[in-house]
C-alpha cells in the first residue's frame, strides 16, 4: 500500500501583481503609485507610470518643468506627424482610396516639427539629431550617443546628454513656454581694441 505524497511548496511565493514584475523592472523606472478611482466602475485604483528619459531628467533636476512641457509637446507633434515610421492600417477601407493619405491634422504637426528643427539648427545639427532621435523617437540618450550621435559619429555619453538639454532648452523659447532673452549685441571694432 502506497503512502500519500506531500506536494512540495514553491519557494517562491505567489508574484504580487499590484507591482511591476522584476522583468519590466530592469527596462526602466516607475513612478510612485497615484491613487485614483476608476471612471468606469467608481472602485480605487493605483496607477504606476513608466518613467521615460524625460521624465529621469526632469525628476533629477537636469532640466526644467517647461523644458520637459517642449520635449512632450514636440514628441505630440511627431507622432501626430507620422514620423515614428510605425505602420498602422485603416480599420475602415474606402473604395479608392490610397494607402499614403495624409490629413491636415497630419500635415500640420509635419511643418510644426520642420520648424521646430529649423530653430534647432536643421535635422544634421547636434541638437537637431539628438531631439530626432531621444525625443521624437524615444531612443535612450546612451543608445543614441553610442550608435548614431551626431552626423554618424559616436558621442561621448556626457556630451550628448548637455546636447539634450540645449535642444529642450532651445524647443522651450520656440514654443513659447519660457521668454526669449534679449539677443547678444554685436560689438564694433573700436570695443574689441579696447579689451
Amino acid at each position: 500500500m502506497a503512502g500519500k505524497r506531500k506536494q512540495r511548496r514553491s519557494a517562491t511565493g505567489a508574484e504580487d501583481l499590484s507591482k511591476p514584475s522584476k522583468w519590466r523592472l530592469q527596462h526602466g523606472d516607475f513612478s510612485e503609485p497615484i491613487r485614483d478611482t476608476d471612471p468606469e466602475t467608481g472602485s480605487p485604483v493605483q496607477h504606476r507610470r513608466a518613467v521615460d528619459t524625460l521624465g529621469q531628467m526632469l525628476a533629477n533636476g537636469t532640466i526644467t518643468p517647461q523644458m520637459h512641457e517642449a520635449g512632450c509637446i514636440f514628441r505630440t507633434l511627431f507622432r501626430s506627424a507620422a514620423l515614428d515610421g510605425i505602420a498602422t492600417s485603416q480599420l475602415i477601407r474606402l473604395a479608392g482610396a490610397t494607402a499614403d493619405v495624409t490629413s491636415s491634422r497630419q500635415i500640420d504637426a509635419r511643418r510644426r516639427v520642420a520648424e521646430a528643427l529649423d530653430a534647432l539648427g536643421g535635422h544634421d545639427s547636434p541638437a537637431g539629431s539628438c531631439i530626432w532621435f531621444v525625443v521624437g523617437l524615444e531612443m535612450w540618450v546612451r543608445e543614441w550617443a553610442a550608435r548614431r550621435g551626431w552626423s554618424g559619429r559616436p558621442v561621448p555619453q556626457p556630451i550628448a546628454g548637455g546636447m539634450l538639454v540645449a535642444g529642450l532648452g532651445i524647443l522651450a523659447v520656440h514654443f513659447g513656454l519660457m521668454p526669449r532673452k534679449q539677443p547678444a549685441r554685436e560689438k564694433s571694432w573700436a570695443e574689441f581694441r579696447t579689451l
